[in-house]
């Protein structure tokens, strides 16, 4: 029955924005069911698609969200039967309910009544729905506006072009990451801390010139490099979670952590319990299990005292739809040994000086990759969620896929910040060299779409061709900005 209607989530959205259905919606038992407000769509959060809707349901009108699905049974098959985010929802909409169901029920226990769109919607707009999700093209990599005349461009001029949109993605990252730096200054000369305070940044403050004068504390520079390198291995379902956490979860408050030998559990407890993602009972779990949690616990009691900042919700964090190695779970341990190398490895002392002695840049690849490896160990090495072993052990918190993404997206472009701050332009230029020569394997269907219209299957390797690739369609093609393109300048004219 899927296959009958092979018809992408986005297109109902607008369906329901419209408002356009022939009748008033019923529940099987008769109670009319009155759209007042459709609610906001909601494009940045995992979570029910359109936010504070107001429905009236018989008598009694209802402020919360809408959750729209294909088909019925997707309730359960994507888990918002058992997710918290979906607690709120008040109305189910679908396009196909095969089963004939009134109703789906939140992780609570609440029922929430169920209506199939397509008994209000007219033939003609269903066959007008199918026409237009086979022309639309949406992100559609394969149907760019250009495609068919691409073969008139000498590749060198889209090579040189895609050089150019990797060093401006870089160059996007490195102003991203260097505006957070001087927040980090500000609010270390303020006394300030997140998100405990609210501060504002005024504007002499951001058109102020910064001398490496400015930036002479190491602890500023540990908390940049922590927030980033948290945000990376948040991916982008947990990443903002990720970034709030090593805020709330500071360096400071690390650093005063008791050193011994259980330091990487003491990290994890502080981190798990911040997260809000440590268990609340373990009255199920068996002794092994009790046994690792109880140590965290009895960790966090020495912690707790100087902890006096925010702790994130359980609900918060993303599970659906990422494979278990990627689970935030997974991800705070990997973070717990970045922390300890942070703080009691000298990290960054470690990268700046590979970067200063290592004269090979493919060795200095090679080199810097290593550094954010982390094999795995302890409890999460066979765990993926708390409570429940894995039937096989996992061999890596951070693989090198991701070593590779964190040093390309962060670690490049704060050396490079680093080295622009404190003058030496000879280790910045090499920053940008190393940039400009790795090499990594990419998973990444927007990119591999891409190559594959421009015929640059053979340059998938090379980094800087790759970011080229997805600057070039998240800033120009995807917002049909052909003409401020230079490929479809030299096409369209």
């Amino acid at each position: 029955m899927r296959q009958e209607f092979n018809i992408k989530e986005s297109i109902i959205y607008q369906v329901w924005k419209d408002q356009n259905f022939k009748k008033t919606f019923q529940t099987q038992e008769g109670i009319e069911i009155v759209v007042l407000d459709c609610g906001t769509l909601n494009d940045q959060l995992a979570g029910p698609d359109f936010l504070n809707a107001r429905v009236r349901i018989g008598n009694i009108t209802y402020v919360g969200d809408i959750e729209i699905d294909i088909a019925y049974t997707d309730w359960k098959a994507h888990g918002h039967n058992i997710d918290s985010k979906y607690s709120k929802v008040v109305l189910h909409a679908t396009l196909i309910n095969k089963i004939n169901q009134d109703s789906v029920y939140t992780r609570d226990g609440r029922k929430i009544p169920s209506i199939c769109l397509s008994d209000y919607i007219d033939k003609k707009i269903i066959n007008d729905l199918h026409s237009y999700n086979e022309d639309d093209s949406g992100n559609n990599t394969s149907s760019l506006k250009c495609s068919s005349a691409l073969h008139s461009l000498e590749n060198k001029n889209v090579n040189d072009f895609l050089v150019q949109m990797g060093i401006q993605r870089f160059e996007r990252k490195r102003n991203k990451i260097y505006q957070r730096l001087k927040e980090l200054q500000f609010l270390e000369e303020l006394g300030i801390k997140e998100p405990v305070i609210s501060y504002e940044l005024s504007p002499k403050f951001h058109e102020k010139e910064f001398s490496f004068t400015d930036f002479n504390s190491p602890m500023v520079w540990k908390q940049l490099l922590y927030e980033q390198i948290f945000d990376a291995l948040g991916y982008n379902k947990n990443r903002t979670q990720m970034f709030e956490l090593a805020k709330n979860l500071d360096i400071k408050t690390l650093q005063q952590i008791e050193k011994d030998g259980t330091i990487i559990e003491k990290y994890e407890a502080a981190l798990f319990k911040v997260s809000g993602l440590f268990p609340e009972s373990l009255q199920n779990y068996d002794i092994e299990e009790r046994k690792y949690w109880e140590r965290l616990n009895l960790h966090w009691a020495s912690i707790q005292p100087f902890y006096d900042s925010k702790f994130l919700p359980e609900e918060k964090w993303n599970f659906f739809r990422l494979r278990p190695q990627n689970f935030p779970t997974v991800r705070l341990a990997g973070g717990a040994r970045m922390i300890n190398e942070i703080i009691n490895n000298n990290m960054i002392e470690v990268i700046i000086k590979k970067v200063n002695e290592i004269i090979n840049l493919n060795v200095l690849i090679g080199s810097l990759r290593s550094v954010f490896i982390v094999k795995s160990s302890g409890y999460w090495k066979s765990h993926f969620i708390a409570g429940k072993e894995t039937s096989k052990d996992l061999n890596y918190f951070i693989g090198a896929s991701r070593a590779d993404e964190i040093v390309i997206n962060i670690i490049l472009p704060f050396l490079s910040i680093y080295f622009d701050v404190y003058g030496n332009k000879k280790l910045s230029q090499k920053v940008m060299k190393v940039y400009s020569v790795y090499a990594q394997t990419i998973d990444n269907k927007i990119v591999s779409d891409i190559a594959d219209i421009l015929s640059l299957q053979n340059e998938l390797n090379r980094t800087i061709i790759t970011q080229g690739i997805l600057e070039l369609f998240r800033s120009l093609c995807s917002k049909n900005k052909c003409l401020e393109c230079e490929i479809g300048r030299q096409v369209f004219n």
